[in-house]
């Protein structure tokens, strides 16, 4: 059928991506359906240090959409289907069971011959750590699935599931309508959800949960593969979604628990006593613990430590652009960097913002804005030409839908200052004007606002710096549409990595730019256009892959054309790892490794 030929274009595409680094790192593994065998002798124990700046964007899996949190979201929330640790680049980017039992095809009974229901059965053994032990049930996905729209804190990308679920829409509409006066109480929401169905999602007994789509979709198992669609046990009932309460009561069904969380400063997991190795074919539980230690907002002084072996990974910072050089040239093998098929950073425009009389609503003055940005500068900031390139279009390479093509040129890639000033004049701003970008406080991104606000200045653009804590910026600031609403901000200089490789024509355009301003979206300008709306839906009901692909491309070029972001740099990713840590293995879509698959040598500092 015409989806499983679009989804082997794609993986050969990403898999050619990810070869360089994928086949040089140490680990191994199947990336199967059985459990990965490691590179040498697994030692168990060790507490794995993390060390960086900021906090978790969520704890919550619904709400979470921050690759720094899903490295640790992988060690305590499991979903029916997930993305292996493998260094085999084509095994890294292919969907493995999870929590069910087994791929469902047609030939098993697990996918309908009109290819609308998914009929999946549980693994046994999978457990909840809870006072005893319980068995993780259909219910509880099911339960997982209708909080997705809670009007609380809500879902980064609900466009995934109100798309292919049969009354996902309906049900995420509802819900929004119902809470448009009265106050969402845990107990209001919980009534909600225990009273309402979608009509797509049954749990058909303890141990089969039955999908039924609205219309076929390639991409199914990858949507369920994310953390929005893990379980959820009946215990969340009493909490509002990841509200401070939340976070001090997670109940993990992974090989670690959360047993420690301090708010900006320190998260604490040590291993989950009801996780089972036979019942997990993805996860391991080498480490005795792992601890994140917060507050360390300078590169340098990580990696010193990285190197002085007194922390283990970066938490949420990168390796140092001074370093970059010594780190290439010594051959050091705790140094690697991963291709990227990325979008990051880029700058996105507030179309809700009021300030200098709605410049930001305006297309001339975004227009100007696209000229007058030095994607060279950024690239600098990151460790220059070798590790990125400039990057013209809203869909990376890498991903479907991606043609090149510069719709704003200006010379290599410099900016254009003049030509950014004579587009100003002509949207009625000859005197340029003054706007508020937000930027995190952290890592190279104060000297990506610096950046690009000095080329905004040459062109008459003011831009006052608005600096939001590392672990705010995504959760609490840029996914709040009211902050959009109430002109906080004007621009600012977000990052996106696809949700994942292989077929995933929407898992760029759908969440950054179909219609969504409710609370936890990624389209966080509140952009919205029926011409790219309906170009989504249709890429997403073509069978054909080259149909399909072109429709995305038109996507891509109607979003520059309404200049909606500033596509900065497609983005290699440089990592450093202290020397006792073992078998590392990468995770494309979540760039950063695999903590439930490494181990310490020796396990004690």
């Amino acid at each position: 059928m015409a989806p499983t030929r679009h989804l082997t274009i794609a993986v050969v595409a990403a898999a050619t991506l990810l070869a360089a680094a994928c086949q040089t790192d140490t680990g191994g593994g199947t990336g199967g359906t059985t459990t990965p065998m490691p590179a040498g002798k697994a030692v168990p124990g060790g507490t794995l240090r993390l060390v960086g700046g900021g906090d978790v964007d969520h704890l919550d899996p619904t709400s979470t959409y921050y690759t720094v949190t899903n490295q640790i979201l992988r060690t305590y929330a499991r979903q029916l289907f997930t993305l292996p640790a493998s260094a085999d680049p084509k095994k890294a980017v292919e969907v493995v069971p999870d929590v069910a039992a087994e791929m469902p095809t047609t030939a098993n009974g697990g996918v309908s011959q009109d290819l609308l229901t998914y009929t999946i059965k549980l693994r046994d053994g999978v457990q909840w750590d809870t006072t005893p032990p319980r068995p993780v049930t259909a219910g509880d996905f099911l339960r997982g699935f209708k909080r997705l729209c809670n009007p609380v804190a809500g879902s980064g990308a609900p466009g995934y599931y109100t798309s292919t679920i049969k009354g996902m829409a309906a049900y995420c509409s509802a819900y929004a309508k119902a809470f448009e006066k009265d106050r969402p109480t845990p107990k209001a929401l919980a009534d909600f959800q225990n009273s309402h169905d979608i009509a797509g999602v049954r749990a058909k007994d303890d141990r089969t949960i039955v999908f039924t789509l609205a219309q076929p979709a390639g991409d199914f198992l990858n949507i369920l593969a994310l953390n929005f669609a893990s379980a959820a046990p009946v215990e969340y009932d009493q909490y509002a979604p990841d509200d401070a309460a939340f976070r001090q009561h997670v109940i993990s069904d992974g090989p670690y628990k959360i047993t420690k969380y301090v708010a900006t400063k320190e998260i604490r997991l040590e291993r989950n006593p009801a996780w089972k190795q036979e019942s997990d074919p993805v996860r391991h539980q080498y480490v005795q613990a792992i601890e994140v230690k917060e507050g360390v907002t300078e590169p340098d002084s990580v990696q010193q430590q990285l190197e002085a072996g007194s922390a283990d990974l970066a938490w949420d910072l990168p390796v140092p652009t001074a370093q970059l050089p010594r780190l290439a040239s010594s051959g050091d093998p705790n140094y690697k960097v991963y291709p990227g098929a990325v979008t990051n950073p880029y700058l996105v425009f507030n179309l809700q913002s009021k300030n200098e009389n709605g410049a930001m609503g305006k297309l001339g003055v975004r227009q100007a804005i696209e000229y007058a940005i030095s994607k060279v500068a950024i690239g600098k900031i990151y460790g220059g030409k070798e590790l990125n390139t400039p990057l013209h279009t809203a869909i990376p390479p890498g991903n479907i839908g991606y043609k090149e093509y510069d719709p704003y040129p200006t010379p290599n890639d410099e900016g254009d200052a003049a030509k950014c000033k004579q587009t100003l004049a002509a949207a009625g701003y000859p005197n340029g004007l003054t706007l508020i970008g937000a930027f995190r406080n952290a890592g190279n991104h104060p000297a990506v606002f610096q950046s690009y606000s000095a080329d905004l200045k040459e062109c008459g653009i003011t831009v006052k710096g608005l600096p939001v804590r590392q672990g705010d910026y995504y959760g609490a600031f840029l996914q709040n549409p009211s902050l959009a609403k109430d002109s906080k901000w004007d621009i600012s200089a977000p990052g996106w990595v696809p949700d994942w490789y292989g077929n995933n024509g929407r898992a760029v355009s759908q969440p950054l730019f179909q219609t969504n301003c409710s609370a936890g979206t990624s389209n966080y300008g509140c952009y919205s256009d029926p011409q790219v709306d309906g170009l989504i839906k249709r890429a997403l009901a073509e069978p054909d892959a080259t149909k399909a692909a072109e429709l995305w491309h038109q996507v891509d070029q109607k979003v520059l054309a309404d200049a909606v972001i500033v596509p900065f740099q497609n983005q290699n990713t440089p990592i450093y790892h202290a020397k006792r840590v073992r078998n590392a293995m990468y995770l494309p879509s979540f760039q950063l490794f695999d903590l439930t698959n490494l181990w310490l040598d020796p396990p004690s500092p």
